[in-house]
Formats: C-alpha cells, sequence, structure tokens
C-alpha cells in the first residue's frame, strides 16, 4: 500500500509542476524579449545573476547556463553581497535578481545599490506585482503565481521549476541571438564526453611535414619510400598550382606492383584515384568516421572553408577511434 501511495504522490507533484509549466508557457510576453535583448545588447559589462534560499540556486544554474551558452556571467551570493561582494557590480553591469516573492531582505541592500546607478540595469524576476523587487527592476519579469507541489504550499517546488525553464528559455534565445554554435560551444566545454562528441575533423588532422603530398610526375620508385617514411598507407597527390586532384593508398600499390612489371617507372599521376574524398576541417569527427565506413576507406583529404582542391590535412580512421569517437 506504501508503494502505490508513494507513486500517487509523486504523479501530483510532477502534474502540479506540468501545470505550472503550462501557466509559465503563457506569461511569456514582451518583458521576456525586453529581457533577450538587453542580455545580448550588453557591451562592456557583466550578467550577473543573484537570489535567495532556492532562487539562489536555481540563480547558479541560471549563471551557469549562461556561461556556457555565449554569454559570461556569475553568480552574486546575496547574503555576502552585503559584506563586500557588492563591490563586484560595476557600471554597465546588468544585474539579475530571482525572488518568488520579491521581498526577501537580502536583496534590498542590492536593489538599493544598483537603483543609485543609472548605468546599471536591474532586471527582476517575481511573482508578486506589488513587491519591491517588481516595483524597482527596470525590467520586470512576472511569473505565474502558482500553487506549490506537496502539502500547505509550502515547499518551494513549482515555482523553482518554472524559474529553472526561464532561466533555460532566457539562455537559449540569447544563444541563438548571438549566433553561439555548436563549435563555440565545444570551445567553453574541453573536457569530457561532450568535447568529445563535438571534435571536429580539425582537431585530429595530420598537418604540416607529416602530410603525404606530393608531385603527380613523381615515380613509383620515390613514391614507394614516402609512403614507409610517412606511415600513414596514403600519398596525396598534387599539380603544381597546389590543388588535390588524386590520392594513392598502399593497397593501391600492391595491385599495381601485381600488374605491371616496371611499376617503379611509373608516373603518379597515370596511376593514382582521381578526385579524392575530402571534407571539411569543420566536420564532426563522428561525420568523417560514418563517410569512410560507408565508402571503405581508411582517410579523408581536409579542406578550409570551400576551397575544396586545397588539401591542408589528412584525417585517418585511426585518429579518430583513438580519440574514443565512434
Amino acid at each position: 500500500m506504501k508503494k502505490i501511495k508513494s507513486q500517487k504522490i509523486a504523479e501530483d507533484v510532477i502534474q502540479h509542476e506540468i501545470d505550472a509549466l503550462k501557466n509559465l508557457k503563457k506569461s511569456i510576453n514582451l518583458s521576456f524579449t525586453k529581457i533577450v535583448k538587453s542580455i545580448v545588447n550588453c557591451k562592456g559589462g557583466k550578467i550577473i545573476v543573484s537570489g535567495v534560499g532556492k532562487s539562489g540556486i536555481i540563480a547558479k544554474k541560471w549563471a551557469a547556463t549562461f556561461s556556457s551558452t555565449g554569454t559570461p556571467s556569475f553568480f552574486l551570493d546575496a547574503s555576502n553581497a552585503s559584506h563586500g561582494d557588492m563591490g563586484q557590480i560595476t557600471s554597465n553591469d546588468i544585474v539579475i535578481l530571482i525572488s518568488n516573492s520579491g521581498r526577501s531582505e537580502e536583496l534590498k541592500n542590492i536593489i538599493q545599490y544598483v537603483s543609485r546607478n543609472k548605468n546599471i540595469k536591474l532586471i527582476g524576476i517575481t511573482s508578486k506585482k506589488d513587491s519591491i523587487l517588481f516595483k524597482n527592476s527596470d525590467i520586470s519579469f512576472l511569473t505565474p503565481n502558482i500553487r506549490e507541489a506537496g502539502p500547505e504550499n509550502i515547499v518551494p517546488t513549482s515555482s523553482t521549476t518554472n524559474q529553472l525553464a526561464l532561466g533555460d528559455a532566457i539562455a537559449i534565445a540569447c544563444m541563438r541571438l548571438k549566433n553561439f554554435t555548436k563549435l563555440d560551444f565545444k570551445k567553453v566545454h574541453p573536457s569530457g564526453n561532450l568535447s568529445i562528441k563535438l571534435k571536429t575533423v580539425g582537431d585530429l588532422m595530420i598537418t604540416g611535414s607529416k602530410l603525404p603530398l606530393v608531385s603527380e610526375k613523381m615515380k613509383m620508385k620515390r613514391a614507394l619510400k614516402i609512403i614507409n617514411l610517412k606511415k600513414l598507407g596514403v600519398l596525396i597527390i598534387k599539380k603544381k598550382n597546389g590543388n588535390t586532384i588524386g590520392i594513392i593508398t598502399d593497397g593501391d600499390l600492391k595491385r599495381i606492383a601485381q600488374k605491371f612489371n616496371n611499376f617503379e617507372d611509373l608516373e603518379l599521376s597515370k596511376i593514382m584515384t582521381k578526385n579524392p574524398i575530402t571534407v571539411s576541417k569543420d566536420t564532426l569527427a563522428a561525420s568523417a568516421l560514418s563517410i569512410m565506413n560507408q565508402k571503405k576507406i581508411t582517410s579523408l583529404c581536409v579542406h578550409k572553408d570551400k576551397k575544396i582542391k586545397r588539401t591542408i590535412g589528412l584525417v585517418h580512421m585511426h585518429n579518430i577511434l583513438s580519440s574514443n569517437i565512434n
């Protein structure tokens, strides 16, 4: 019986929060647009997010999400702000205060401090229109005044779910308006599985003196020595103007040796595979691996931008697999 009751409680809590999110969705208005535009257009200032109690925990999440999506931001502890940390707020900053009641004592000193400086913009997130936070903010967003999940309407649950979702909505809207791409995202997430998934061909490719670039006029005798020296099992054939025109693999060399008696005197241009497959350096490594598997090849030429004839690197299947990409 206890198990059945617990499951029912869980369903009720989740339903409360679903209903709260539906109300939040209906509350998205011009104030939301103003908040996003203010953050995107913030030049020379910082985005500072603060709150008290459970709202403070949500404020930390807002700051973390903003920072990871192209909007540098940090969390200001509202209690410590009154003991010196207020100095972190300077001209041209945007201060976002999150409080369900909008009346928390710890926020009053921040509100007063910001109000004295016209070059600091205050954004208030609260559910109380008659609160000090709502009345003193340059931009106020009124979250729905909903009932909390659980008995007596006292535990911050539905309200903090709404705060969390609102922060995500603002962060993603700013991200889209700033054209913050997956490649930008990778730069601020250099560690962990996410970074591995976002690795590009440019991160793994072979370049410089290690690149097996050879002339179309080269004879097979010389080519054999180079392919053994580079140890990549492939040669990239280029014209005098530097454009890539073909490729030869060690497998090709073996087949040619069996087919021709005097194969060492052959020019590479006569036996190469023309128009090798090439990918942009910004191609995800996982996508490059998929191409190799489909084409049953072990390496790809790499180019930059739209200059597909100019090979700047080579990515080998081993480079990708050794990076734990599959």
